[in-house]
């Protein structure tokens, strides 16, 4: 859908009379071509898409030492935006296709940071890393993923916080299990199972292991329950001081959860939908994610629905929950050589688009997440805001204020 669906030759003698005035104003991506083949295109984005190709395509100035391409262009091919979460997908669509191995320079990515919980160790410990492995099916191996997070920084600060309730190792070390092992500071304070130094069974270390990647999987529900039936059973065997230790920790629990953005849950879960305003008229672009990968977008055009003989829910259900053939041509076919959904680096990246969009301030569009099912009353309304003219800041200022009464009116 991303497509670079414009296309203008560019010739330096007819520029200013057929060129420049047929460039919309505009937010977009575009691809200027190269004379020569063997030459490497340009790739820009851009929020006037007329004046900066002026800038590149103009008349050269001698005296200038600005970028001017006006003797390396054969034309131009461009794509209006009308977000820039969309304008960032498209781009990256693109230059990771022409410039393979600089594209992540080109746009300064970095994979997102994430927890990882590696199961393929024999005593697992939780941390911060922005590698995912995956199989040949891209589904992510040798542990449980969490999240992605803003930063490496706020990953291990919910981490922190967040291992305070178990008793899974920090450290790095190789675990021998050696009696004469000093141990940490960790199984000094009790928050440790100490299996450096046997301080537990292996059995006993994998119950707690079991608990934490529960918590992961659930966004911290299996623990707070746990803690609500303790506390219930507390309260009726009036141990109301066990129960109060246990009220404490329900509420020491949700300031943590309340930290936890909504977005970061188990990788292999993360299904969202995000909608952006689009480029043309009444029209709104719908991205799904599924298990932490985008989709094929959809375009939603509202303009044309009269004349459709489906409604705009059962578009949407549709592009959300595509049969078995639709969901495999969408992700197998030839979007996957578009937006990449098999190699580890891939879905890293597209965990980065998605955490760069999500905590982005201020962040344009709607994110909705499936929990049982999707929100598709929810996601319509929001369709109905983002199509809402907005008012200007200058509209706003002309705007009358609240009417005030003479001082001493009664």
């Amino acid at each position: 859908m991303l497509e670079l669906d414009c296309r203008l030759e560019f010739n330096v003698a007819y520029a200013e009379e057929n060129f420049f005035p047929a460039l919309p104003p505009r937010p977009a991506v575009c691809l200027i071509e190269p004379r020569e083949e063997k030459a490497e295109p340009f790739l820009i984005r851009t929020q006037n898409l007329q004046r900066r190709l002026q800038r590149l395509l103009g008349p050269v100035d001698p005296a200038s030492k600005r970028l001017n391409l006006s003797a390396f262009a054969r034309g131009i091919r461009y794509r209006l935006t009308g977000s820039p979460f969309e304008q960032t997908l498209t781009y990256y669509i693109y230059a990771k296709q022409l410039f393979p191995k600089r594209y992540r320079d080109l746009m300064r990515l970095r994979p997102a940071a994430v927890l990882k919980v590696n199961l393929r160790n024999a005593y697992p410990r939780c941390y911060v890393t922005r590698r995912i492995p995956v199989d040949e099916a891209g589904v992510p191996t040798g542990g449980t993923y969490y999240g992605p997070f803003a930063s490496r920084r706020s990953a291990q600060a919910f981490a922190d916080r967040a291992l305070d309730f178990f008793k899974v190792r920090r450290c790095q070390i190789k675990i021998r299990r050696d009696p004469a092992f000093p141990g940490c500071l960790y199984s000094e304070m009790k928050m440790c199972l100490a299996p450096c130094f046997a301080g537990c069974t292996k059995e006993e270390y994998d119950v707690e292991v079991h608990r934490l990647v529960n918590f992961l999987e659930t966004s911290g529900g299996s623990l707070r329950s746990t803690f609500e039936e303790e506390r219930e059973e507390a309260s009726e065997q009036l141990d109301f001081e066990h129960a109060a230790a246990l009220h404490k920790k329900v509420e020491k629990l949700d300031d943590v959860l309340r930290s936890k953005p909504e977005i970061t849950r188990r990788i292999q879960e993360l299904d969202t939908v995000i909608l952006q305003r689009g480029a043309e008229e009444q029209a709104i672009g719908v991205y799904a994610v599924r298990g932490g990968r985008f989709a094929e977008p959809f375009s939603l055009r509202f303009a044309e629905m009269a004349s459709q003989p489906r409604s705009a829910e059962e578009m949407i259900r549709d592009y959300l929950q595509p049969s078995a053939r639709k969901d495999e041509e969408r992700f197998v076919g030839p979007a996957s050589s578009v937006f990449g959904m098999t190699g580890q680096a891939d879905l890293g990246e597209h965990l980065w688009l998605l955490a760069r969009w999500y905590y982005s301030n201020p962040r344009e569009g709607e994110i909705f997440f499936r929990e049982k099912d999707w929100p598709y009353r929810r996601i319509l309304r929001a369709c109905s805001r983002l199509l809402a003219p907005k008012t200007s800041e200058t509209e706003m200022n002309k705007m009358p204020g609240p009417t005030q009464s003479p001082q001493g009116a009664s």
